[in-house]
């Protein structure tokens, strides 16, 4: 995840960190301002598997007090960004609103169900997940949320999206307490995070960097999981292989390499051992 500086954190420098996590993971995920076609193809070649790129609001009227400059300030832009993903085979898109930005919140649930749609209709090869993180008060008189949801109304907006679509990832974010997290992940929310930093630098610098917002959920990944355990969900750390990538990479790649293609078979015996 990084700020909108592509002087600093650009294309270059999201590949040299694709390729130092590589080793360690076999999901790397990117959060961070849009890029082009050929940009986002570049970082699959690093790596990359999936894309974080949110929304945040539908409001046209509005977008720009939001976003007065830089690669964000087109809302159309963002809106049609899933084109520059599909091309290079992104396996996964998360896309999300910021609830506290507008008052009309249902609004900005109800425009990002129909993109969802759109994009799963037009872009079907692509897994994709949904959130809709509650903006907490920020540090030293920032920004402050326009509307606070409740947690009844954030349950019913959870319900509506499941209803609305059954596959589609649900994600909660260590912005909601430990005790809403726990019990909405019998109801409906599918993927969560945990130990999260949400000061830019956060990981190098900690603790001495300063939070955007104070995060609601404290406990460690270890903890999350055992809450998960005791309301009788199974946690999954790994739903994506490094051999998985293979099928992707090309000819010349392969010959140089000097391994097989990968079958659809192997592909799903290496997924079973997982």
């Amino acid at each position: 995840m990084t700020g909108e500086n592509p002087a600093k954190a650009g294309v270059p420098y999201l590949a040299r960190a694709l390729d130092l996590a590589k080793p360690y993971f076999s999901n790397l995920k990117i959060e961070v301002m849009p890029l082009k076609t050929e940009e986002y193809e570049e970082l699959k070649a690093h790596g990359m598997n999936g894309v974080i790129c949110f929304q945040e609001t539908y409001h046209k009227a509005n977008y720009n007090i939001y976003h007065p400059r830089g690669m964000k300030s087109k809302l159309s832009g963002v809106s049609t960004v899933s084109t520059a993903w599909d091309k290079p085979g992104v396996h996964s898109i998360g896309m999300g609103v910021l609830i506290g930005l507008e008052k009309e919140w249902r609004t900005d649930i109800t425009m990002m169900a129909y993109h969802l749609r759109y994009l799963q209709k037009h872009y079907w090869r692509t897994k994709y997940s949904v959130n809709f993180p509650r903006m907490r008060p920020s540090e030293n008189g920032g920004f402050q949320p326009n509307v606070v949801m409740s947690d009844r109304e954030l349950a019913q907006v959870t319900f509506a999206m499941r209803i609305f679509d059954h596959d589609v990832d649900i994600s909660y974010s260590t912005r909601e307490p430990a005790a809403i997290r726990d019990h909405m992940a019998t109801l409906g929310v599918t993927t969560m995070s945990a130990e999260s930093k949400t000061e830019p630098g956060g990981y190098y610098t900690y603790p001495q960097a300063l939070e955007q917002f104070h995060v609601s959920d404290e406990r460690t990944a270890v903890e999350v999981e055992k809450a998960l355990r005791k309301a009788g969900r199974e946690p999954v750390w790994k739903d994506w292989d490094a051999s998985f990538d293979l099928k992707t990479v090309g000819k010349r790649e392969q010959r140089k390499a000097r391994l097989p293609l990968p079958s659809e078979s192997d592909l799903s015996k290496s997924y079973v051992k997982c």
